[in-house]
């Protein structure tokens, strides 16, 4: 569903650009809103979300589908934890739909799908895997890397249940917006896939703007 935003980037508490392949590792209060803008168009930002006063409570993509009885992810949509509390809520979003099913590109995953001399390829969960080995305040590991939502990503489900990377969706400008339930650890790979459409084989900055 499009819905627009009220909000206006000037009046913003924090701006940051991230770079095609890097990751966005920061905290976000109750009653803040984050705006994930696609810069340039078709570029996937893969996100996770923990209580950030509890780590082991994080995004699940199953309690959200279940409950809202729908695979894609797009305005009126509450993201719920594993423990069924609500984290986030999407507020504004002009892309329309957003995946949760098709997870994140890894070394393994590019090997399988792809071929044998895409493992050095750089992945999604390496830069994952790289925020939590920087960022040791956070008390994190590879063990929580879990489920993942797909902003701006094109994964349709076909009439048989499976799912296809397909062209994108989203365009230049285009953003999701999202305002927290509870105090929440945000973190952002700026995919950096070559080997699908998912980023239009040529992967883009994004903005993340934050408001209070």
């Amino acid at each position: 569903m499009i819905k627009e935003s009220a909000l206006r980037p000037e009046q913003a508490v924090y701006r940051e650009v991230v770079k095609a392949g890097d990751y966005y590792l920061r905290p976000m209060q109750q009653g803040q809103t984050i705006r994930i803008l696609d810069l340039e168009g078709n570029q996937a930002a893969d996100t996770l979300f923990y209580n950030l006063h509890d780590t082991s409570e994080r995004y699940s993509a199953v309690d959200t589908l279940r409950e809202q009885g729908n695979v894609y992810l797009t305005a009126g949509t509450v993201l719920l934890s594993n423990e069924g509390n609500p984290m986030l809520e999407i507020v504004a979003d002009t892309c329309g739909r957003h995946d949760t099913l098709g997870g994140a590109c890894a070394t393994e995953s590019n090997t399988v799908r792809y071929a044998l001399q895409k493992r050095c390829m750089h992945a999604c969960r390496d830069s994952w895997l790289l925020a939590v080995a920087e960022h040791e305040e956070f008390g994190m590991s590879k063990r929580d890397i879990t489920h993942n939502i797909n902003f701006f990503m094109n994964v349709p489900v076909t009439p048989e249940g499976c799912l296809r990377f397909a062209d994108g969706i989203s365009d230049a400008g285009k953003y999701v917006e999202l305002t927290a339930k509870m105090d929440v650890l945000v973190l952002i790979s700026n995919c950096p896939q070559l080997n699908n459409p998912c980023n239009a084989y040529n992967p883009t900055p994004i903005e993340i703007l934050i408001w209070n």
